[in-house]
C-alpha cells in the first residue's frame, strides 16, 4: 500500500517537510558516493531554510509541554505502567531542553564555518558548485567516503535538536487514530468533520496495483479526495469509471 499523508495547518505541515528532509539526510549520508554527500550538504542547507521559521521552535516547545502535562495527568493510572511513563516523560523533558538550550536559529552554529556559507551561497545556483567555482569544494569530493561521512555527521550534529522533537511529536499524532475503510463514488469522496473535534493530519493508503493518485484538500470542516489516473503525456484526470476502496485515518 503507499501512504499519502495531508496536513490540515502549517505547524504540521512544517513536521512533515523536516521528516522528510531528515531521512533522506540520514539515508544519503550512509551512502559513499560524492554525489550522494553533495545532495546531503544541499538537504542540510534546506533544513536549515525550513528550521529558520522564526515562531518554529516555539511551537515545537509548546508541543512538547501540552504532551507533558497530558502523560503527567496519567500518573496514578492503574492501567499505565508507572515505569514506562517515566520513561517517555523523561524523553520528552530531554527533547525539550535539548531545543530550548540550543540558542539562536537551529543550525546557527553552521554559519560560522565559512567554507560551507559559500558552499550554500552557489549550491542553489545551476552549476555553480562546478570545479572551477569552488575548488576547494571539488577537492572536498576527492577525499575518502569515510572522511566525508565524519565531516557530515558533525556538522549535522548541529541540526539534532531539531530532529528528535519533530519525529516524537509526529508519531504521537500518527498513534492518535483510527483507519477506516471507505470507498470512492465514481472517483470521488467526501466526509464532514466533527465541530467538537479538531484534526491535524490525514493517513491515506492506496493499493498501487490501482494506478491512481489520490488529490487531496481539506479543513477543519471536512476533507475530499479525488482519485486521479495518469492519461497520454502524464495529463490527470478524474477516474470517474471506477469506485474503489481505500484506507484512510484522521489524527487529532
Amino acid at each position: 500500500m503507499i501512504l499519502y499523508e495531508y496536513p490540515f495547518n502549517e505547524r504540521i505541515r512544517t513536521y512533515l517537510r523536516l521528516e522528510h528532509l531528515f531521512r533522506r539526510l540520514a539515508e544519503l549520508i550512509a551512502r559513499h558516493h560524492p554525489l550522494d554527500h553533495h545532495y546531503a550538504i544541499q538537504t542540510m542547507f534546506e533544513i536549515m531554510d525550513v528550521g529558520a521559521r522564526s515562531d518554529l521552535k516555539t511551537e515545537i516547545l509548546k508541543d512538547l509541554d501540552k504532551h507533558k502535562q497530558l502523560y503527567n495527568s496519567y500518573r496514578g493510572n492503574p492501567a499505565i505502567s508507572e515505569a514506562a511513563l517515566d520513561q517517555f516523560i523523561a524523553r520528552l523533558d530531554a527533547c525539550f531542553t535539548a531545543l530550548h538550550e540550543d540558542a539562536g536559529k537551529v543550525g546557527h552554529a553552521l554559519t560560522d564555518n565559512e567554507w560551507l556559507m559559500s558552499v550554500r551561497s552557489r549550491i542553489t545556483i545551476p552549476g555553480g558548485t562546478c570545479e572551477f567555482d569552488l575548488p576547494a569544494y571539488h577537492d572536498w569530493q576527492h577525499r575518502p567516503a569515510e572522511q566525508r561521512q565524519q565531516e557530515l555527521i558533525r556538522w549535522t550534529q548541529a541540526l539534532a535538536s531539531l530532529a528528535e522533537p519533530v519525529q516524537l511529536l509526529l508519531s504521537l499524532l500518527r498513534e492518535n487514530g483510527l483507519p477506516q475503510k471507505v470507498m470512492a463514488s465514481h472517483g470521488q469522496f467526501q466526509q464532514n468533520l466533527p465541530q467538537n473535534k479538531t484534526y491535524q493530519l490525514l493517513r491515506l493508503w492506496l493499493d498501487p496495483q490501482l494506478e491512481l493518485i489520490p488529490e487531496i484538500s481539506g479543513n477543519r470542516l471536512m476533507f475530499s479526495v479525488r482519485l486521479l489516473r495518469r492519461g497520454s503525456e502524464g495529463r490527470l484526470a478524474l477516474a470517474a469509471d471506477q469506485s474503489p476502496e481505500f484506507e484512510v485515518t484522521l489524527c487529532a
